[in-house]
């Protein structure tokens, strides 16, 4: 009968046990100087080693000839545990074992001296899943054994474990295994199996074992049905998209080319592959993105792209994006780990790439980050890339356009409001107009001068000290929407429509309100906003001032 992989190369020594040297030399050592525990607790993730090394260590305290603390693996108790004829050694699934009954007859039968060994050894695997009725009756036992006894205990979930119990054991913590010592473990067996595993097929393995050497053996053995396993055949066994094609669906979906992004999934889904593993292989590549962006040296990228591949697609993204990005794959994978079909996974999938193109179609709040960022670098692009002037009511340009990183000019509002309005509009008288300073580099408006309360100039001082908080002095500087006085201690805002009256009331603006209001005002104040306040439409002048004010245009006087 054939044996799966991950079984028939499961290691039977310590020093053939992979990336756990920290654990296996501790074990030798004491079993070579005879100072061994009476209880020993193994945490780590699935596949890292804590099943082997425990069979490890019962053959190696009952080995008749071991050697530097290895079990010699030829004498009658090294054999008799291997091959399960040995009763002193027990293994236990706490799974299906974990009620107190089970515990209590465990309890019962260890208190006899071993038969056939010199240690009788009991391993209990997922110990966390003991009731706690079971905890309390392994408790006494676990605290107090006797000489000939041995708890192996092992566990992917220690929070789980009670601590009366972590007191009376020595833990050791397993750790994930690093691609590499996976890739190099694979090539190891493949060679021994008469595979020929290419090194990229291996990486690609090892990057799907996601740290255990079982998981990646399983894998293996999904891909040894021909003698030669190449990247071609890991991807087409295991449903996989190729570098190639993440790169072109990632390409898409940093120029918002929805219907190329589609394509390409489409495509990969008639070849047969698996959406949610493309999903997962997407969100990796974003998280390698991310990652390059903060440090193009760090270690933490996988390795699966090249530096010019991860440098081209960085340019295109921004950080607040890929944030967004992993955000909405998360939730898709979600999705389809709750619904599971051939036709929800293909349009979970597509609803994934349809909102990392559209923003506006997700309501996240990530994405929302995404969305007010790239408003912000448009308009910081507007800024230092245009020099606009206004004469005699013309609006010119005095360099080239250039188009934003992203290549979206959809975001020049300023330029598109301007050019559409008409030129009679732009006519300003010349004392509406900022006359712009002689000094190079010297604030656009003239410094503002502290008003008395009674003229109401109380506002002016409120509105200069929100300067720092360019939102809600946008908002609140508009003459034409708002208005405010004060009313025995109340200062009433009054705002021309209800969206701005709700944003008065939020939290991020009535607090800065409130402390500037009660600097200027020398009292606390009470805020309160209500629909009244100026109107709906704002003349073109007021607009032209109050972006002079940002140094947004620049406006001349002849």
């Amino acid at each position: 009968m054939y044996q799966a992989l991950y079984r028939k190369y499961r290691p039977r020594r310590f020093s053939e046990v992979t990336g756990q040297e920290h654990i296996t030399g501790t074990l030798r050592r004491q079993i070579t100087i005879g100072r061994l525990s009476h209880a020993y607790l193994f945490v780590g993730t699935r596949g890292t080693g804590k099943t082997t090394c425990a069979k490890l260590l019962s053959r190696a305290v009952n080995c008749l000839s071991p050697e530097d603390g290895e079990p010699c693996n030829k004498c009658a108790s090294c054999t008799g545990i291997e091959n399960g004829s040995i009763l002193d050694v027990l293994e236990l699934d706490a799974a299906s074992n974990n009620g107190v009954d089970n515990v209590r007859a465990l309890r019962e039968e260890a208190i006899y001296s071993p038969a056939s060994v010199k240690m009788r050894v009991y391993i209990i695997d997922e110990v966390h899943m003991l009731s706690p009725a079971a905890f309390n009756a392994l408790l006494k036992i676990l605290e107090e054994p006797p000489e000939h006894l041995l708890f192996i205990l092992a566990t992917t979930e220690l929070h789980k474990v009670p601590a009366t119990i972590l007191s009376r054991c020595q833990r050791f913590s397993f750790k994930r295994l690093s691609p590499l010592a996976i890739a190099a473990r694979l090539q190891s067996v493949a060679e021994s199996e008469g595979l020929a595993l290419t090194a990229d097929a291996s990486a690609k393995i090892a990057a799907l074992g996601d740290g255990s050497m079982r998981d990646a053996l399983s894998l293996l053995d999904q891909c040894a049905s021909d003698t030669t396993i190449d990247m071609r055949r890991v991807l087409d066994t295991l449903g996989l998209a190729g570098r190639q094609e993440l790169i072109s669906l990632s390409e898409a979906i940093a120029g918002r080319d929805m219907t190329a992004a589609l394509g390409v999934m489409d495509g990969l889904y008639d070849d047969g592959r698996d959406m949610t593993a493309l999903l997962s292989e997407l969100a990796s590549l974003m998280r390698d993105i991310l990652v390059y962006k903060l440090s193009k040296d760090s270690p933490l990228l996988s390795g699966a792209f090249s530096g010019a591949e991860l440098s081209a697609l960085s340019a295109k993204l921004a950080t607040e994006r890929l944030f967004a990005f992993l955000n909405v794959i998360r939730d898709a994978l979600f999705s389809l780990s709750r619904n599971s079909g051939a036709g929800s996974a293909k349009l979970s999938a597509e609803m994934c790439l349809i909102r990392m193109c559209d923003e506006r179609l997700s309501e996240d709040v990530s994405t929302l980050v995404s969305r007010i960022a790239r408003l912000e670098d448009n308009t910081q692009w507007t800024i230092d890339n245009r020099q606009s002037t206004i004469d005699n009511g013309q609006y010119t340009h005095s360099e080239p356009v250039k188009e934003p990183e992203e290549g979206n000019s959809q975001f020049s509002i300023l330029d598109s409001q301007l050019s559409t309005t008409p030129q009679s509009t732009l006519q300003t008288p010349q004392s509406t107009l900022q006359t712009p300073p002689s000094t190079p580099g010297a604030p656009l408006s003239t410094p503002h001068t502290p008003h008395s309360h009674e003229s109401g100039g109380f506002w002016h001082d409120i509105l200069d000290l929100l300067k720092d908080a360019p939102m809600i002095y946008a908002v609140l500087s508009n003459d034409a929407r708002i208005q405010a006085e004060l009313q025995e201690g109340v200062l009433l805002i009054r705002a021309a429509d209800g969206f701005t009256v709700k944003q008065i009331e939020s939290k991020m603006f009535s607090e800065p309100l409130s402390k500037a209001a009660g600097k200027v005002l020398g009292r606390e104040v009470v805020i309160r906003a209500e629909i009244g306040g100026g109107s709906a439409a704002e003349d073109t002048s007021g607009k032209l001032d109050r972006l002079s004010d940002f140094g947004i245009v620049k406006f001349e006087q002849y």
